[in-house]
């Protein structure tokens, strides 16, 4: 104003006093485009963090999540996985997981640390409960790959890792269990970068390991951390001990070396201006590597003995992404090559993804990541799928089981609904036809018979198996005709034996399950040529098509099931344009039911090149059925196999029962690539054919005395033996004459 008072003496030649000028009415936007602060959403946004904790089973997953409660002041007492204190870890809140010491269902919750908001969901680490890991990692910003400190790298953590690769997810490392005999860090980082093929780096120096693990020293700071008092509460910091100094100005030596290849700033103020950066400008390092997915920093610790929990909190506070650091994108519905940018700002229009559901007591509850606009009780919505609006009658912020109200969400945050009709992977909008990527889901593998055992329940049995499908979209029920069989498909034995118990807590429905059925499949190894006539004459109008042409295997491109291909090579009209389709539909009929085992049929291609039609007797149904005769004509010349699914299983005992564990995947023609024996520990990773799997759990147990666990996973199809096909043939032969008494 006193610049103002200048003004206006120069001005007019006399001093003017502000309130004899007429004031002016200047709208609030116009003062807020001179300011530079950042709004109250923008500060919210930029202080939130979207993770998921992630890991093979048995790695500390959820003791680690109940520390991070503990700390954060969401829980006043620490509880254990299993429930051995009756209380139980506060993520694990399924009876059946307290009982199995496993986590089966993801559980989501938030906490605040140094005025940061994290949404935090907890996931299974059993490869059956795959799915549960997806679909978080699909609508969330950053990770934590939690690592044993004994066991390393595990089957599982390769299936993390794909799928933190598939939605770009950053993440940090975490190597719990330092407390364990035999843990090794720097065993563990090199099986990171060649098993993982990431670029890893300590950040992180432990003070100690063992039984004498007492705290780390942060690399990035040059400061010892020790955690003390009541369950570790307290974080004290030390400077570095005098035995571990040269150690920690090695690591930190190699970390900066590792940082300057992966960020160009970092590389510019050591190699161009040869400064030797500050904490600070390491630290700024560490995260923009991070979040550009050319760098991983280890963090190391004992969530158990309490260590190491606060400083990776400070980690995902530091080092992982808010939702303004990532980039989504969107399709037009109506125009899919049309690709849209997705902003987190709350005054946007609305869009969120569905990502889980669970019909509870008080009916379906729907997960929902809000990527842009915000979502308020009673706001309409739009299911773009169906193209169907909601009015949402509850808005919910999850704590495991618990459910909190809330009144608004906006974007960048994870929150619950009620009253919302939809399937997992489903976009909503305001009215706009936006949809968001959806989750990849990976199939069934093993399959059982079912059998409700009280057909006065048949409509609450339907009805239960009806909503553990819409939950859980790698499980499958379906109807097969030709055993007269209900069968239930998903991810392996430990999968469906949960749904058969949860049948039976939760509605009371007992069930009698048979051996599962395997997703054999058929192929051809080779070309098969035809030339089929069909021709039939009942009196009045009959059937005539002819069908020429041969099957071959379609290139294999590492996809499963390998798709199958039709390719209508006929000049001339030999058959008309009309019955090409007729063909088409033939062909794929044919590949429902193989026919050596009945199995279905992958990886063939069928070329029609001649034919021939009757302007009378020629039909679609007579086009249809003799490509079906045309089909098995080929397809017995064309070398046929059938495939079966061959699993990578991952078995961890102690080492004294080494002999028993590999004589047990002996019996079961299994073929070991990979044997790792530290001090006390044993872990065996093999391929065996799934049909050869039934039964391994109880006879794994059995020989190690409850000691030894595995992991299992699909890998390919792959054609079974001579001897073992001839008798599947004979079985389906011997079924199908059964069938037709």
């Amino acid at each position: 104003f006193g610049h103002m008072s200048c003004f206006l003496r120069r001005t007019f030649g006399r001093p003017l006093y502000l309130n004899s000028i007429p004031r002016l009415h200047v709208p609030k936007a116009f003062w807020r485009g001179f300011s530079s602060a950042p709004s109250l959403d923008q500060t919210r946004i930029t202080n939130t963090r979207n993770i998921g904790i992630s890991a093979h089973i048995d790695s500390g997953k959820t003791t680690l999540t109940e520390r991070i409660l503990y700390y954060t002041g969401r829980i006043k007492e620490i509880h254990e996985v299993k429930g051995k204190d009756g209380v139980g870890a506060k993520m694990d809140s399924m009876e059946l997981e307290r009982e199995k010491g496993i986590t089966i269902q993801s559980a989501a919750t938030y906490v605040s640390w140094k005025s940061h908001h994290v949404n935090i969901i907890d996931t299974p680490g059993h490869v059956d409960f795959t799915i549960e890991v997806e679909r978080a990692l699909r609508v969330l910003d950053g990770a934590v790959l939690v690592i044993c400190a004994v066991g390393g790298v595990q089957s599982q953590t390769y299936t993390v890792d794909r799928q933190m690769r598939r939605y770009g997810v950053p993440r940090l490392a975490f190597i719990n269990k330092l407390d364990r005999a035999g843990a090794d860090p720097w065993k563990i980082i090199p099986q990171l970068r060649d098993k993982l093929k990431i670029n890893a780096a300590a950040i992180q120096l432990p003070i100690g390991l063992s039984e004498y693990h007492e705290g780390v020293v942060d690399l990035v700071y040059m400061k010892a951390l020790y955690f003390t008092g009541p369950n570790g509460s307290n974080v004290d910091e030390s400077p570095i001990p005098p035995h571990l100094q040269s150690m920690a100005n090695a690591k930190r030596e190699e970390l900066l070396n590792i940082l300057v290849d992966a960020d160009d700033k970092l590389a510019e103020i050591m190699i161009v201006e040869g400064k030797e950066p500050t904490h600070d400008e390491v630290r700024d390092a560490v995260r923009r590597a991070t979040i550009s997915l050319k760098f991983v920093p280890v963090f190391m610790g004992s969530a158990h003995k309490n260590k190491g929990v606060q400083a990776l909190l400070d980690g995902v506070i530091r080092f992982l992404p808010s939702p303004y650091d990532r980039t989504y994108e969107a399709l037009d519905a109506e125009d899919e090559n049309n690709k849209l940018t997705i902003v987190p700002d709350p005054k946007k229009p609305f869009v969120g993804f569905a990502f889980k559901l669970d019909d509870g007591k008080y009916g379906q509850l729907t997960y929902m990541r809000i990527y842009q606009g915000s979502i308020q009780r009673g706001t309409n919505i739009m299911n773009v799928l169906s193209k169907k609006k909601t009015k949402v009658p509850r808005v919910v912020r999850m704590h495991s089981n618990e459910m909190e109200e809330v009144d608004v969400v906006g974007s960048g945050e994870i929150c619950a609904l009620f009253g919302i009709e939809c399937s997992s992977g489903t976009t909503f909008t305001d009215g706009s036809m936006i949809t968001l990527a959806t989750m990849h889901v990976p199939k069934p593998v093993i399959s059982l018979s079912i059998i409700n055992e009280n057909k006065k329940l048949d409509a609450l049995f339907s009805k239960a198996l009806n909503k553990f499908q819409k939950e859980d979209p790698t499980f499958r029920i379906h109807y097969d005709n030709d055993s007269k069989q209900t069968l239930m498909s998903g991810m392996g034995e430990l999968h469906l034996f949960i749904y058969t118990e949860r049948l039976k807590r939760e509605y009371g429905v007992t069930v009698t399950t048979g051996k599962p059925q395997v997703a054999f499949r058929e192929t051809i190894r080779s070309t098969g040529n035809f030339a089929y006539t069909h021709k039939k004459q009942s009196g009045g109008a009959g059937q005539y098509a002819k069908v020429c042409g041969y099957l071959e295997p379609v290139v294999d491109d590492g996809t499963f099931p390998p798709h199958n291909d039709f390719s209508d090579d006929t000049i001339s009209g030999s058959i008309p344009p009309e019955y090409i389709s007729s063909v088409k539909r033939g062909f794929d009929e044919s590949l429902d039911q193989g026919p050596l085992t009945g199995c279905p049929v992958s990886g063939v291609r069928m070329i029609v090149n001649d034919g021939a039609f009757h302007p009378v007797d020629s039909s679609d149904l007579a086009f249809r059925l003799c490509t079906q005769h045309a089909f098995r004509e080929g397809f017995s010349k064309a070398e046929p196999v059938i495939l079966e699914p061959i699993m990578t299983i991952s078995v961890s005992s102690p080492a004294e029962f080494q002999q028993p564990v590999s004589a047990i995947l002996n019996r079961r023609k299994g073929s070991i690539f990979e044997s790792t024996l530290t001090t006390d520990f044993l872990t065996l990773d093999a391929e065996v054919a799934l049909n050869n799997m039934f039964g391994f759990s109880t006879e794994l147990r059995s020989s190690t005395q409850g000691k030894g666990e595995f992991t299992m996973e699909y890998k390919r199809h792959y054609p079974v033996s001579k001897d073992t096909q001839n008798t599947l043939i004979a079985e389906y032969k011997k079924k199908r004459a059964e069938q037709n008494k």
